[in-house]
């Protein structure tokens, strides 16, 4: 886990949205380094590694592009990002962010388009298991290949509803309401 130094500034806030409270922290130049769904209403001073102070102000891009987003005015994120990860990660988060809104895609699918370095559907897995800027990095968008919805750090019951904001209509629904 990425562990703040003491000459690295972060700040962030507590987001409300209609899936539940959220939390951006934002480095010194306020690019974006985490944004989570938080399991309850607590707000930690350390999260993932990070100290950090609030800074409203700071955010305010983050929670208006959200804003949006939930109220279907926004389908592509234009804020700067710095999550923390390995080569590997950042590919394949990169990769995340080239899936249209409204779009699903298998791990499988999204292992092929990480050429030449062609990649299993489990590392691309294990990739979106570790994305830090959930929503904004729509790992939610991938798939199981039989159309399921698998893994979500938010829950799958989030999931489904950040699909279904996007108009995708999946067969996995029910199994999600069960």
């Amino acid at each position: 886990m990425p562990r703040t130094t003491d000459q690295e500034a972060v700040c962030g806030d507590l987001l409300d949205s209609p899936l539940g409270p959220m939390l951006a922290l934002l480095n010194e130049q306020g690019a974006l380094l985490r944004l989570d769904f938080l399991p309850d209403n607590q707000v930690p001073a350390q999260w993932h590694g990070y100290t950090w102070q609030r800074d409203t102000a700071a955010v305010a891009p983050v929670a208006r592009q959200l804003d949006e987003y939930f109220a279907g005015q926004r389908r592509v994120f234009d804020l700067p990002l710095a999550p923390r990860g390995t080569p590997y990660q950042h590919e394949a988060w990169r990769h995340l962010r080239q899936v249209p809104y409204g779009v699903t895609l298998t791990y499988a699918e999204l292992g092929m388009r990480l050429l030449p370095h062609k990649t299993s559907a489990r590392a691309i897995g294990r990739a979106n298991a570790l994305n830090p800027i959930s929503i904004i990095v729509p790992c939610h968008r991938i798939i199981g290949a039989d159309g399921s919805l698998t893994g979500y750090a938010g829950g799958l019951q989030r999931k489904l509803a950040l699909l279904e904001l996007e108009g995708v209509h999946t067969a996995a629904r029910q199994q999600v309401l069960l």
